[in-house]
């Protein structure tokens, strides 16, 4: 019959903790299409166990860092980065702590991070790039990032694009299939690994029918800024 109230009410007094502020463009993707939500959800997962055990990151492209805090399952310390400052100073009100911080910075132009990072994450943001400024936004990863870290990259596959909703078309203005992909993160890591997502499921299946994809560089190449 399951528990009884008097139970229920011992299980209730041990959880803790305060209600989470959901940001708008989160609330959107619940209201919008919530199995998209966790979708979008599962690719931090991924990404957050792909660095699990390391003692820092960065995450490009945090917008107002909500997801962000599923790294700080996985890593020590965890830095967002974002160029808007609205979505910046929200998310330093709400979701800062001693793991986590976030910083306002346009990443194209800035100079590295004081301390170089074990991982730089970054996903869904380099389809928002435009292609002639793609080298120079895969050098800035590479250059806050320690010589033996890990880049993670990911992206809608451009094959999956007849799928997309009419605003991520708008939006998206430089789409990668895996050979591109591959090939670009190639010029800065002297391994590339490539990985595939359908829903909440990642595979190294048939990349070309994959409606997201994940680019895993180790071993970061001299051409590149040194520790």
């Amino acid at each position: 019959m399951g528990l009884g109230k008097e139970q229920w009410n011992k299980v209730e007094s041990e959880v803790q903790g305060e209600a989470i502020l959901l940001p708008p463009y989160a609330a959107s993707e619940i209201k919008g299409d919530f199995k998209h939500f966790f979708i979008s959800l599962s690719r931090y997962k991924f990404a957050g166990k792909l660095i699990e055990g390391k003692h820092s990151m960065l995450e490009v492209g945090c917008n107002v860092g909500f997801k962000t805090m599923m790294f700080s399952q996985f890593a020590e310390y965890v830095t967002g980065m974002d160029y808007e400052e609205n979505a910046i100073a929200f998310a330093k009100e709400h979701y800062a702590d001693e793991k986590r911080n976030y910083i306002c910075a346009d990443f194209l132009n800035m100079q590295p991070l004081e301390h170089k990072v074990d991982a730089v994450v970054s996903l869904d943001v380099i389809e928002h790039i435009e292609k002639e400024n793609e080298n120079k936004f895969m050098a800035a990863m590479a250059a806050n990032l320690k010589r033996d870290g890990v880049c993670i990259v990911g992206t809608p596959n451009i094959t999956a694009s007849q799928y997309q909703s009419k605003i991520s078309r708008i939006g998206h203005i430089n789409m990668f299939d895996h050979k591109r992909l591959k090939e670009l993160m190639g010029q800065y890591f002297a391994n590339v690994f490539m990985f595939a997502m359908n829903d909440e499921v990642v595979h190294t299946g048939f990349l070309p029918m994959a409606h997201y994809l994940f680019a895993v560089g180790t071993g970061k190449k001299d051409n590149n800024q040194s520790e």
